[in-house]
């Protein structure tokens, strides 16, 4: 069961809240329909869902600044990102301070205002491209959005490969097909012998290579 407590002050915004509720948790997957599908692969974590995204932009740029970097460094980079370009608010959480900052926000920022923060250059040119992309109307990270089309837009962008554009499908656009096959997790978990057996060993948990991801990911946990 999932309990949310909500501000009183969100009561005017309730309804498109708890519909982002609904998506971050993944609360309209039909598990046993899944785990049925996908067979043994999900036998130890039958119910397991997708985490979705309250701000699919913020999942966005959290990829961008995860590529090749451990899940701390990118963590680190993003508090950053978030103190120097979020807005501040007061909340009773202590921890609570600033906004995500929005693509509005991010696109007026420059290269050198970026690199400043120990973002790379390339991630640096890839953040503002989206930022750009997203403020203008031409990318939409929102699942009821043209998935195909959306993953065409994002390839166009700098510095953006396949493991991104499938990450940010699979966790933005609530795409169950989303599989990032050049994830190290994934190809760990799989062993293929060669680069190209990967997906064809997916072929067979289409439509619901997302959830495949998430069940090989917790797979190496455990192991571990």
């Amino acid at each position: 069961m999932l309990r949310v407590e909500v501000s009183a002050s969100l009561v005017p915004a309730l309804v498109p809240v708890l519909a982002r509720v609904k998506r971050l948790f993944d609360l309209t997957a039909e598990p046993q329909k899944i785990a049925a599908h996908l067979g043994p692969l999900a036998a130890t974590h039958p119910g397991l869902r997708i985490p979705g995204a309250f701000s699919g932009f913020e999942i966005a740029m959290r990829a961008i600044l995860g590529q090749q970097v451990s899940v701390r460094a990118a963590t680190t980079l993003m508090g950053r990102l978030v103190s120097a370009f979020g807005e501040k608010l007061k909340t009773p959480c202590r921890l609570l301070t600033h906004l995500t900052p929005t693509a509005d926000r991010l696109a007026q920022a420059s290269l050198e205002e970026l690199t400043s923060l120990g973002i790379t250059t390339a991630r640096s040119r890839s953040l503002l491209a989206l930022a750009r992309a997203v403020a203008a109307g031409k990318i939409v990270l929102e699942p009821a959005g043209d998935v195909e089309k959306t993953m065409a837009l994002l390839r166009e962008l700098p510095g953006i490969g396949e493991w991104t554009v499938h990450y940010v499908a699979m966790r933005a656009l609530n795409w169950p097909d989303a599989f990032p096959h050049g994830d190290l997790g994934i190809r760990k978990a799989l062993q293929p012998a060669r680069p190209g057996e990967l997906l064809k060993m997916a072929e067979a948990w289409r439509p619901w290579r997302a959830y495949a991801a998430m069940h090989l990911w917790k797979s190496l946990e455990v192991r571990s």
